[in-house]
């Protein structure tokens, strides 16, 4: 959580010396990694689970530091399977990069796919998704 910078300070010592001293300052990082991003997951039964995401990790990171049981992620998101099939509602998925061909591939083995479907390993999170709302579909794939 923190971070030497050196910084070197010329100082002259003793007037006409001219030595140089390298002088360290910790920084902390505490506040760029702070869980401030709050996500709403909504089970299939309707359960909303309120979960804490940094920015930057991903919505299966996100499902995991959570212990969201619901996303189960078996490949660990190495996008060789479905299992953290996600559903985005519309403004939302309107916001996200683009899928590629991998992550396209694997939701077509996802079950209860939609037009705003997409893998939680292959969506980041960003501080515009704090108070989001993510749908989780009914069942996942177990054959993905």
């Amino acid at each position: 959580e923190y971070m030497m910078l050196r910084a070197a300070t010329v100082a002259a010592v003793g007037g006409r010396s001219g030595l140089a001293r390298a002088s360290r300052r910790f920084v902390s990082l505490r506040p760029l990694l702070r869980d401030d991003i709050k996500l709403t997951f909504v089970t299939a039964e309707g359960r909303r689970i309120v979960a804490n995401a940094k920015e930057g990790d991903t919505m299966l990171d996100v499902t995991v530091k959570n212990e969201i049981e619901e996303v189960e992620g078996a490949c660990e998101g190495t996008l060789a399977c479905s299992t953290c099939h996600m559903i985005f509602d519309q403004a939302l998925y309107d916001g996200l990069p683009e899928k590629d061909e991998e992550e396209e591939d694997m939701l077509d083995l996802a079950v209860g796919i939609t037009d705003t479907s997409r893998l939680g390993c292959q969506v980041k999170v960003t501080k515009e998704m704090d108070g989001a709302e993510i749908q989780l579909p009914e069942e996942v794939s177990a054959m993905s």
